[in-house]
């Protein structure tokens, strides 16, 4: 019988060895490392670098595009805000400000040159008017709220009077249940009275729209 043979102890493979530390292939010259970035500045400091030459721009641009130079101005911040983080700041300041403010003074000459102006303007339609709307809503909710505490029958009629139904005397004194002719001097109390509840509740104004 021949002896065994004595084994070897496999090696554990070895890890791969970073771009940097590998040595070069024959006839290639080696990749130096990449250097690293500097950091992008932060976006206050390079406003405040660019502020003068902005500034400066779209107030020589701004008169014969016919704009205000803070239209201008907003707009070349908007571009500069716009700009990749990873982009950085420009490397010609003076040439991408420039190039921004005039590229933003051709848009403004575009839509001032497409811009139409009504002949005749249609008139403006009162009762959608939110101010009075909101107005008479509040108005119309008071003078039920004063409705509904005056005294003897006087809600009914002033509720009948205040129907959406526009009722005549002779309708609204058939739903009442009297007669047209104590209607009217009934009406004419309720209405007093109802006038000087809301006379005592909301102020009247005093000259210069001041109330008292």
């Amino acid at each position: 019988m021949t002896p065994a043979r004595a084994t070897r102890p496999l090696r554990a493979p070895r890890p791969p060895q970073p771009e940097a530390h590998r040595p070069p292939e024959p006839g290639r010259a080696p990749v130096p490392p990449a250097a690293p970035r500097d950091p992008a500045p932060a976006p206050g400091i390079l406003v405040r670098a660019l502020l003068p030459l902005v500034r400066a721009e779209a107030a020589a641009e701004a008169p014969a595009a016919g704009v205000e130079a803070g239209d201008l101005e907003q707009g070349a911040w908007v571009r500069l805000l716009e700009r990749p983080a990873r982009a950085g700041a420009p490397g010609d300041p003076a040439r991408w400000v420039r190039d921004v403010v005039r590229a933003e003074a051709r848009r403004a000459r575009r839509t001032a040159a497409r811009e139409r102006t009504y002949r005749h303007e249609p008139p403006a339609d009162l009762e959608s008017d939110p101010e009075r709307i909101v107005l008479r809503t509040d108005r119309n909710r008071a003078v039920r709220a004063a409705v509904g505490r005056t005294p003897g029958r006087c809600p009914s009629v002033l509720t009948a009077m205040l129907s959406a139904k526009d009722l005549t005397y002779r309708e609204m004194a058939g739903e009442l249940g009297m007669s047209q002719g104590s209607l009217g001097p009934l009406r004419s109390r309720c209405l007093g009275c109802l006038r000087r509840m809301l006379a005592a509740e909301v102020a009247a104004p005093e000259r210069g729209g001041k109330e008292r």
